[in-house]
Parts: structure tokens; sequence; C-alpha cells
């Protein structure tokens, strides 16, 4: 008997150029080489595709990736199955078809592409946020405490068993909001319920949160100047206008707003316990005054108090929410600096007669915050391991300050003036007047590996380029040593230029 031979059809000429180094699987490399082909026509309608055997021959590729390629062009309409016979390009291509690129990058023909006017000015500012690399002085790091892992641990184990529960509340666990409550009252005088607190993904989204609730597009929020980078993009994507005030020693002046000398905002954001990035302590005359202005003009402040846990010297400050009598402060921290980033869990505290608008708005920007972290953290509060957790912390990043304030001083303080904070993991480093572009020497520092951050980068209308701030939490000594030194080649060797 004579067997037919099932004759090869033009497609099989065809050659796919696979990667394997690329980060792209392979069954996508492949789709989009088939998928560009047929786009241009080097494929043509009605062609037999090989068959995933052939294919494997010819192509050196496993017939599991060509038959997944496959599904995928026939799921989008490019290919068509029929049955005891193979895989076929189909008639009509699907409207719109065109050839992209290989990993998605940009094609022979880019379509032109816009973004908001919010997003382009954040563009314009500089690069988003990445995960930092562990250099000396790189700000935000965290300690590891060996302790606090394993009971973490220990506590996490107890809660890997929710897979089959459903959503969570649009607040927050119960347990952990009037966990925080209870800390944040003996802690920080912050006067709240459980119902009043929401859970948030770190204080990133309990800004945006508190942004979109209290204000439209087009109000006026007053920041401090310097102002925390993201903070200020978050008030610019919902469409708020910036003013800034300047900080001296004694935290944001009101001054300005006191004498009248600008119309009232609709909101104030404000570092008061520790001004981020220059550190200062807004003083309790002026707390008093903040709180009756806005009182007294109807204006909100969202009082972002990130890392109040820290403080070395005296007692605590009392936050401005602990003082407002009228209700006009929202509160907002996190356990990134105290705990783990990682963790992702902050929380927002909101005026009583709030809670039903947040409740509404929450869903919008966020379902629900994940049970799983919030569960681990309520049991390491309510079972009384926070605050050991934080006298041993503390202990460590007074050494840490101490430590690099020390390098500093001893070997460049012919170039900076050591500013010691009370408070907080980052220390501020200002020009003795050698120097006069900070932007200048943190270029040239990187150059040497190490992380100074320069303040003008966060000026609002401020045109201070003499200040550099540097991250102590988790620093070594071998760092700290090793960091001093490339930094002090630096400046002795004038390996920057002002600009």
């Amino acid at each position: 008997m004579t067997l037919k031979r099932r004759r090869e059809g033009p497609s099989a000429g065809f050659r796919p150029s696979i990667d394997p180094s690329s980060a792209a699987p392979l069954p996508r490399q492949l789709y989009l080489l088939l998928r560009n082909a047929i786009a241009e026509g080097r494929l043509t309608t009605g062609q037999r595709l090989p068959s995933t055997r052939l294919a494997s021959t010819e192509w050196k590729i496993s017939r599991g990736v060509i038959a997944e390629a496959y599904e995928i062009l026939i799921a989008e309409g490019f290919a068509i199955a029929r049955q005891g016979s193979g895989t076929y390009v189909a008639s009509s291509i699907p409207d719109g078809a065109a050839r992209i690129d290989q990993l998605g990058g940009k094609g022979a023909h880019p379509i032109r592409r816009s973004v908001s006017a919010a997003a382009t000015a954040i563009l314009t500012r500089g690069p988003s946020l990445e995960p930092q690399k562990a250099l000396p002085f790189v700000t935000g790091r965290i300690a590891h405490d060996e302790r606090t892992a394993r009971l973490l641990n220990r506590i996490a184990a107890r809660h890997m068993n929710y897979a089959f529960e459903g959503y969570g509340d649009t607040q927050g666990e119960k347990a952990l909001r009037a966990a925080i409550s209870a800390h944040l009252a003996v802690s920080r005088g912050v006067r709240c319920t459980a119902e009043q607190v929401f859970i948030t993904a770190g204080t990133q989204q309990a800004l945006d949160l508190a942004f979109r609730v209290l204000m439209t597009p087009g109000d006026t929020a007053v920041v401090e100047d310097p102002c925390y980078p993201p903070a200020r993009q978050c008030l610019a994507l919902n469409g708020i206008n910036v003013v800034g005030l300047p900080v001296d020693r004694d935290g944001i002046d009101t001054e300005r707003l006191i004498a009248g000398a600008m119309p009232p905002p609709s909101a104030f954001y404000v570092t008061p316990s520790n001004q981020y990035p220059v550190g200062a302590v807004l003083s309790l005359s002026r707390r008093l005054g903040l709180l009756a202005y806005a009182e007294e003009n109807d204006c909100w402040i969202v009082e972002d108090d990130y890392d109040s846990e820290f403080r070395y010297q005296g007692h605590p400050i009392a936050s401005l929410h602990g003082l407002d009598k009228a209700n006009r402060v929202l509160y907002t921290g996190t356990f990134s600096k105290a705990l783990l980033p990682s963790l992702r869990i902050g929380y927002l505290v909101v005026p009583a007669d709030l809670v039903d608008a947040f409740r509404a708005v929450r869903p919008a920007v966020d379902r629900c915050p994940p049970t799983f972290q919030q569960r681990v953290i309520a049991d390491f509060l309510e079972e009384g391991y926070f605050p050991a957790h934080l006298r041993r912390l503390r202990e460590r990043l007074r050494a840490s300050r101490d430590m690099l304030a020390g390098y500093l001083i001893e070997r460049m303080a012919e170039h900076i003036q050591v500013l010691l904070p009370d408070q907080g993991i980052n220390l501020t480093a200002k020009s003795t007047g050698s120097w006069s572009s900070d932007s200048a020497v943190s270029s040239a520092a990187l150059k040497r590996g190490v992380v100074v951050m320069p303040l003008s980068r966060m000026n609002v209308i401020s045109t201070d380029r003499s200040r550099l701030l540097l991250g102590f939490s988790a620093l070594s000594e071998q760092e700290a040593d090793t960091g001093t030194r490339l930094l002090a080649e630096v400046f002795r060797c004038k390996e920057f230029v002002d600009n």
C-alpha cells in the first residue's frame, strides 16, 4: 500500500529567531514572531502552519512551547485549528492587527502617546523611586533584629491558613485598628477609637486617600519647604496646587499665615515631629498657632508622623493630633521604619464625622488591605512585643547616629557641619562654605559608591543648595568607616564641579 505524503506548505520555510537569554517566556516570543509574520504578510491567510512535531524538529523548540504559542494565535483570531488537519493562518486577520516588537518595545512606527500634565511634571522632576542598593548612607534601610524576626515568623505561622476567606473590612482588621489606637494613645497622645483608623499600604496610600477625600482639583495645599517629594507628587496627581513655606530650626514658618500674607489653603501637609528632610521639630507655639489658624479658616491638617518612635533625647513631642480640639487634624503613621517596609502597613486616623466619606472612597482606591500582614502585626502589638522591640531598635539607631556623626566630624569638619538629630534615622550635613552645589557633591559621591542625598531636589521655592541627607539606619561600622573615607576623598580631591 502506498502512503500519501502530506505536502508541506510555504510556512515550512519560516524560521523563528528565539532568544533563550531574553526575560520574555519562550511561548510569548514565538507567538509574537508568528503574529508579526502574519501581520506583515510573510505568512499568508489560509497557509497551514507546521505541525508541532515538524516545527519542533526544524525550529529546535519543544512541542509544548509551540503548542502554547499556537493556542494564543488561535485565541486572538490569527489562526484557526481544523480537526484532524492542523493549524492554519486565519482567512481574515483581526481588525487593527499590526506588527509589535518582540519584547513589547517601540515598533518601527511608534504611536504618539500622551500622559497627564501631572505625570509629565513628575517625570521632569526626576526618576521614580526604585529599590535602593545597600550602599553607605542610603536612607530608609531597616536594621534587622533577630529576636523580632523570630517572633514575627512564629506569629506568621498561625495565620497562614486563611486562603478560603473573602475580602476583608474596607478599613482593615478590627484587631489591628484597636491595637494601633491603644498604641497611639500611650505613645503619641492621639485620641481616637478603632472606628476612626484606616489601615493603608504605607504612608503614601494614606496621604493619597486623605487628599482625595478632603480636596478638589484646583484647591491649594501648603507644604513645608523643602518637602518630602512623594507627598508633593501625590498632591500633583490629585490636581492640587502646592505652596511652600520655609522651614527653620523651629519647623515650618507660620508667620506669613498669621500675618495674612497669603489666602487660606484647603489643607496643610506637615511633618511636625521630625521635619523631612531637615529634621527640625515644630515648636509648641507654632503648633498651637497652626491649629488655631486651621480652626479659624476651615483648613485641614494632614500630619505625617512617619518615624515618631525613634526619639533619642528627652520626652516624645506631642503630636498635633493630640493638641487638636477642633478635629481639623488627620494623622498618619507607618510600620515601614519600625518593622518592615515589605509589610506595606500604614494607618490613617480621621475625624469621626468623616469616617463614612472615607469608607465610601476607600474601595475605589483599594478594596481592602491585606489580611495576613494585618493579623501578624496585630498579634505582635497585642502580645506586648512592640515596646521592647522599639527600645532595642532605638539603642542601635542612637549608636549608629553617633558613630556616623563622629566619623563625619573627624574627617570632614572643614567641609560640612553635622546637624545631629534628636529623632529619626537620617542626619543632615550643611556646607561650611567650601562647596555650593549639593547635587554636584551627590553625583561625585555616587561614582565612588556612596549615597548622599541633595536636599535641593526637595525644594519647593527655596534656592538653598548647601545641604546633604545621610541615612544611618542599618549602618555597620565598616560601612560608616569606608563610606566616610570615600566621601572625604570627594571633598579633598574636589571630585565635583559646582553648578
